[in-house]
């Protein structure tokens, strides 16, 4: 399945953990190639205006700042679907009750991986960032 696809498949398990209230962090990791852009962080936070996640792109380089912006979650999945496959060829969601990861392959389809939890608690992923 195309990873475009199976990507939308995958955001809802991270929807679906956020609103039960089991969603400690998302990383998107395995960069192509040699970028700068080391990795990105979502993380969630409470607000004013309800639950938002905290969107935050680490660089390889100590001279490029790190930047963080605060987002709904329907906007970060919007911010980080370019980053598939063009930065990125894996995203880990870290939930209280499970760790799911989503691949793309060399051939461009998508795959959705489950493994046991990696944090417990939402606070121990917190303090990981």
């Amino acid at each position: 399945m195309p990873y475009q696809e199976v990507f939308v498949l995958f955001w809802e398990q991270v929807k679906e953990s956020f609103q039960e209230g089991r969603f400690a962090k998302l990383t998107m990791a395995k960069t192509i190639g040699k970028p700068d852009l080391k990795n990105i962080f979502v993380r969630p936070l409470s607000s004013k205006d309800g639950f938002k996640v905290l969107v935050k792109l680490r660089y390889q380089s100590r001279e490029t700042e790190d930047e963080e912006s605060e987002l709904t979650l329907d906007e970060a999945f919007v911010f980080l679907k370019p980053y598939l496959k063009t930065s990125f060829s894996s995203v880990l969601l870290f939930t209280t009750t499970k760790d799911v990861t989503f691949k793309i392959n060399k051939k461009g389809a998508g795959s959705i991986t489950e493994n046991s939890p990696t944090f417990r608690d939402v606070r121990q992923a917190k303090s990981d960032l």
